[in-house]
């Protein structure tokens, strides 16, 4: 059945990073993109160190402690901050320095677009024409919220570099679905705290300037929240829901960035974020009311993770694996074939 908790996590994901948007614009002004990029980035990752060391457990329990990253994982959470803490950033503001700011917008829904895409046809997740009407309302709510005109795209090169970042940030969401068995909280303080300097590297390079304490200490602060916690809570999502259903759910971000602008900065309600929020809606429907059912093989496998013994976890324990429910500690699964309903989560990546 379908795992509430894991969409509550993809929504929260969501709400955090739109709310985070309007808050970022007001930022803008006062810092170089790059500059104001690693400054989130670090934020991020500075802020989830310190939830790390200070609460370990806040997303979890004694028992069910968080796995760490294994040897075998750094490569993917390599590839994934390359592609989406470095790439995606520098080919975004390069595209923005060329691009009006509603085709910017418009483009930038292309991100939840590629996520699925890669995750569909690279990745073999399932996905029937449910999901892919649901996921096309998604993205129509969130073309109709950035609608503000004609676009006028004034040459290729920079509409392609944002098309170019959507494509590496649907990269790495599918790379970080690899590890997302593993504490979140580390994943998160890697990601921000590689990609953080290396952003702000590119920004004093390419000429900008560190900015007032004032704008440094909000930057930082916006980062933890709407980067750091949005993040923790995706790949929270990504273990149970697969990419493509994560970035589904994702993409109300731009919504509910919305009406956080509403309720805290007075924006006025317009026809377009009614029309936006009711396909959004239909959308999140069709994927809440998804039923995926089918006989299905399990391949022999081993990790640690934090579980219950159901009907995919019957293992015995050695001395001093931990009793209670949920647990974590390494363990194996044996081939097994069944039917049940089921998502594309780590324990259901077969070929369909």
């Amino acid at each position: 059945m379908l795992n509430h908790r894991a969409v509550l996590f993809a929504l929260a994901s969501a709400a955090l990073f739109g709310a985070s948007t309007p808050l970022a614009k007001a930022l803008v002004g006062s810092s170089d993109p790059f500059i104001l990029a690693g400054l989130l980035y670090l934020g991020a990752g500075l802020g989830v160190a310190a939830l790390r060391w200070l609460a370990p457990n806040v997303f979890s329990t004694a028992d069910a402690r968080e796995s760490s990253l294994t040897r075998a994982e750094f490569p993917w959470l390599a590839g994934a901050i390359a592609t989406g803490g470095v790439a995606g950033p520098t080919l975004l503001m390069l595209g923005l320095a060329r691009t009006d700011a509603a085709s910017a917008s418009l483009l930038l829904t292309l991100e939840g677009v590629a996520t699925a895409l890669i995750a569909w046809f690279v990745f073999h997740e399932n996905f029937d024409k449910r999901i892919a009407i649901g996921m096309a309302l998604l993205v129509t709510g969130a073309v109709v919220l950035s609608w503000t005109g004609q676009p006028n795209v004034a040459g290729l090169m920079g509409p392609l570099a944002i098309v170019a970042a959507c494509v590496a940030w649907g990269i790495d969401n599918n790379l970080t679905r690899k590890v997302s068995l593993s504490d979140p909280l580390q994943i998160v303080q890697l990601k921000g705290l590689v990609a953080g300097p290396i952003n702000l590297a590119l920004g004093l390079l390419a000429g900008g300037l560190i900015p007032a304490p004032p704008t440094v200490v909000a930057g930082l602060l916006v980062g933890f929240l709407g980067y750091g916690v949005s993040l923790v809570c995706f790949v929270l999502a990504l273990r149970h829901l697969g990419s493509a259903r994560t970035g589904a759910y994702f993409s109300t971000a731009p919504f509910l960035g919305t009406i956080v602008a509403i309720i805290g900065f007075h924006d006025q309600l317009t026809w377009q974020i009614a029309a936006a929020g009711a396909l959004m809606a239909g959308g999140v429907w069709l994927h809440l009311t998804e039923h995926h059912e089918h006989q299905h093989e399990h391949d022999v496998m081993e990790h640690s993770h934090p579980h219950v013994h159901d009907a995919h976890h019957q293992h015995a324990h050695r001395a001093g694996d931990p009793p209670g429910e949920p647990h974590t500690h390494h363990h194996g699964h044996e081939k097994l074939k069944h039917s049940h309903v089921h998502f594309p989560d780590m324990h259901h990546v077969h070929i369909h």
